[in-house]
């Protein structure tokens, strides 16, 4: 699997689910969002992770979207299907389900809200890897799951064949030299964080699973490229026009302001689902000048 380290690489965008008022899926703005993702150069898709609202989709609709997903991209982008769950035996179904629907690679959550152990977290992704021969990224993000995984058992995982990276969304850049001294330089580390991801790349990453992405596909790849290419100067002059969008698209809980930019720009339909809600006025206008400041209209 180590062309997987080449083929999973730049800005990849955390897909939102586009969703019509009355919280159903809306095929066709997905559709059209993918041809815009190829043509904006974004360097792979993720289907259905937490940006999709992978927790408010129930699993055959999961399955649906990654499949919708694959089709749709037509083989002009790499497609990464969200298939992590707190369920392990859920996990390897989606897992499953995201190979047989023709997913390039999936990304796993930890495991939310039942707190496994380090050692929990190591058999957990264990099982899935041995279940399932695609490869597989592992996903951390405490903010969201009360759950942290531990460098050392990153470490422990890479030694597993099909686990190829990791997506590191806790924004602390300390852990990057030790994750890669962990893992040797044939795993990759992706940004799960907008507002650090430009300097974990410059640190040796190989990109950003990206929020900001949906909103300014372009200039993301742009930024995100020239850090690839150790080219601080440039990255950093572009990620200044960005950074009141990695700020702005988390006023509420992600993808709530997303969905709503989205909407603004006429790429979806006002949908999303509860528990979540439609993007609460009194920040729209922060996050409509974050807009202007990255150049969108």
């Amino acid at each position: 699997f180590f062309w997987s380290l080449f083929m999973f690489r730049g800005s990849m965008v955390a897909l939102v689910t586009p969703m019509r008022e009355d919280g159903s899926v809306d095929e066709d703005s997905l559709r059209a969002l993918v041809d815009w993702h190829v043509e904006q150069g974004t360097d792979a898709i993720v289907a259905v992770g937490t940006t999709g609202e992978s927790a408010t989709l129930d699993e055959a609709e999961h399955c649906q979207v990654i499949g919708q997903v694959v089709e749709y991209s037509g083989g002009r982008v790499p497609v990464i299907a969200g298939t992590g769950a707190n369920s392990t035996s859920e996990a390897i179904r989606l897992t499953r389900c995201a190979k047989d629907n023709g997913a390039d690679a999936c990304l796993l959550v930890t495991p939310y809200y039942n707190k496994p152990t380090q050692h929990g977290l190591y058999l957990h992704f264990k099982a899935v890897a041995e279940a399932v021969d695609v490869p597989q990224i592992l996903y951390n993000v405490p903010g969201r799951t009360a759950c942290d995984m531990q460098p050392e058992t990153i470490g422990r995982l890479a030694g597993i064949p099909n686990i190829i990276g990791v997506k590191e969304a806790t924004g602390d850049l300390q852990r990057v030299p030790v994750i890669r001294k962990l893992c040797g330089d044939g795993f990759a580390i992706f940004s799960g964080d907008d507002a650090t991801a430009r300097e974990l790349v410059l640190q040796g990453g190989q990109g950003v699973i990206s929020v900001t992405a949906n909103v300014a596909p372009a200039a993301m790849r742009r930024m995100i490229a020239a850090a690839l290419a150790g080219d601080r100067q440039a990255s950093e002059a572009i990620d200044a026009e960005l950074a009141g969008l990695h700020r702005d698209l988390f006023l509420e809980a992600n993808p709530i302001p997303v969905k709503w930019a989205l909407s603004e720009m006429g790429r979806i339909p006002r949908g999303i689902r509860l528990p979540l809600t439609w993007f609460s006025e009194q920040y729209r206008d922060a996050l409509r000048q974050s807009m202007a400041q990255a150049g969108i209209n």
